[in-house]
């Protein structure tokens, strides 16, 4: 099993920066194969970046150029920081974990950006 638990969503204005953080425990590979998903209010849930099993990142189209994707595999711990936040980018934010084939979500943590 695998347990995922994010941190750092927060009410901010447009423009602000956020860090979030996912830190995983229980039969944890690696961080590769981990990622973050979002889903706003009355749509489905989408990928915004993750850590590849070749251990690139590979990030939603949308996602890049303000968004990066980080992690330390000493402490089994994914990050986002999200910069120039925009009132779209209003979700909760999911982390992710696959491996072997089994998928693991966490509660999300909520991201809310006014103008």
């Amino acid at each position: 099993q695998v347990q995922l638990v994010e941190s750092g969503g927060a009410l901010v204005q447009a423009g602000a920066s956020l860090r979030l953080s996912c830190a995983a425990s229980g039969t944890v590979f690696s961080i590769n194969g981990m990622g973050w998903y979002r889903q706003a209010p009355g749509k489905q849930r989408e990928l915004v970046a993750e850590f590849t099993s070749g251990g690139s990142t590979h990030y939603a189209d949308s996602m890049k150029g303000r968004f990066t994707m980080s992690g330390d595999n000493t402490k089994n711990t994914v990050y986002l920081q999200m910069n120039s936040l925009k009132p779209e980018d209003t979700a909760l934010y999911y982390c992710h974990a696959e491996y072997y084939g089994f998928d693991y979500w966490g509660q999300g943590t909520q991201v809310i950006v006014s103008s």
